[in-house]
């Protein structure tokens, strides 16, 4: 079954199970969508293992359970299995890092006059921004 798992902000089809107790994916899909493959030392990235503990419930009938990998990544997951789509958010450690760092992210926006405006056009220079919210 196509299922779509945004990771943090980008959309991926992928292979699902989905069933009462929870949503499955292939060990290769894993892989393939999220970069993170399971070995024998654990579920890794890169140079990064975490090791899986017999507690975590991962692996189940040959397949990665979503929660579990959420879990164990650390990170929060909104998870809608009637609407076939799940969202894997950036984890607390990561954002943290980010909002220490006092680097925005990239974003283009356009002025009153419709023109459109980059914040990394503006690199290097003093930026000042405005937001405003009606509630």
């Amino acid at each position: 079954m196509t299922f779509t798992l945004l990771d943090e902000t980008h959309a991926v089809p992928v292979d699902a199970t989905v069933a009462a107790d929870g949503v499955r994916l292939a060990p290769a899909v894993v892989r393939d969508a999220l970069g993170w493959e399971l070995k024998p030392q654990g579920l890794c990235k890169d140079d990064t293992c975490i090791p899986v503990p017999p507690s975590a419930a991962l692996v189940r009938d040959g397949a990665i359970d979503l929660a579990a990998l959420a879990d164990l990544l650390g990170r929060p997951l909104a998870l809608d299995a009637a609407e076939n789509a799940a969202c894997l958010g950036v984890a607390a450690t990561d954002r943290a890092r980010t909002l220490a760092s006092l680097d925005a992210p990239d974003f283009t926006l356009p002025d009153l006059d419709g023109r459109s405006h980059t914040l990394s056009a503006y690199r290097g220079k003093k930026v000042f921004l405005i937001a405003f919210a009606s509630w």
